[in-house]
């Protein structure tokens, strides 16, 4: 099995470990750790497992496409995750990325679970980012969706300050992963079939940097 990190992104992926050192030194990380209601030490896991479990896909479905092999236009996406490119053979897997859906899904609801943020406002935070990330992510043909980074956290900051200013640490963060979830990745099932994508990935490729970029950027913003 192909590894999924050149020496490119891996000497990235440190030089991210990098900053997130400095981060703690500075103690900006700890701080958004605390609005979120998380010890330092629980953050980092968070993080670090998230980080690692970018690699990970646990497969879901495959589905039928419709794009002609000669038609489909592969090429890499830089982004912390390498994208390898693969053979499309007039079928997509669909799988679910640990580190980009799984873990924020239930961080969100242990941040949910343990704040006094009510449904309501939650789920209209939600919405708001859903709609936004749907807005800016694009089908990349070959590979999948993919969005800019800092539109989700920053939105996310916004809406969190603005929905509930007392709760807008844990708000940005739920709103933000799972807004990003289903606005660039769930909204956009139904194009992947024509992409010509042999792998797609709820929460991987495109979308990663902005959910685990929105973890912390959210709450350092909120």
């Amino acid at each position: 099995m192909k590894s999924q990190f050149s020496s490119l992104h891996l000497i990235f992926f440190l030089f991210l470990l990098g900053i997130l050192l400095v981060l703690i030194q500075l103690e900006l990380l700890a701080f958004a750790f605390e609005k979120l209601n998380l010890s330092s030490e629980m953050g980092l896991i968070i993080l670090l497992l998230s980080l690692l479990g970018s690699v990970v896909n646990l497969p879901v479905l495959r589905i039928q496409g419709s794009a002609e092999s000669s038609h489909v236009i592969q090429k890499q996406y830089w982004s912390i995750i390498k994208i390898p490119i693969q053979p499309y053979s007039n079928e997509t897997l669909i799988s679910v990325n640990l580190g980009g859906c799984l873990i924020p899904l239930a961080l969100s609801i242990y941040l949910f679970v343990n704040s006094d943020l009510t449904l309501p406002v939650t789920l209209f935070g939600i919405v708001i980012i859903a709609a936004i990330s749907y807005y800016f992510s694009r089908p990349i043909p070959g590979l999948g969706i993919g969005m800019p980074v800092l539109v989700a956290p920053v939105s996310a900051a916004l809406v969190g300050l603005y929905l509930s200013p007392e709760q807008s640490a844990p708000l940005a963060y739920i709103s933000g992963t799972l807004g990003v979830l289903i606005g660039a990745d769930l909204l956009h099932l139904k194009k992947i079939p024509h992409l010509g994508a042999p792998h797609a990935s709820i929460g991987g490729a495109g979308t990663f940097d902005g959910i685990f970029i929105t973890g912390i950027v959210a709450a350092l913003l909120a």
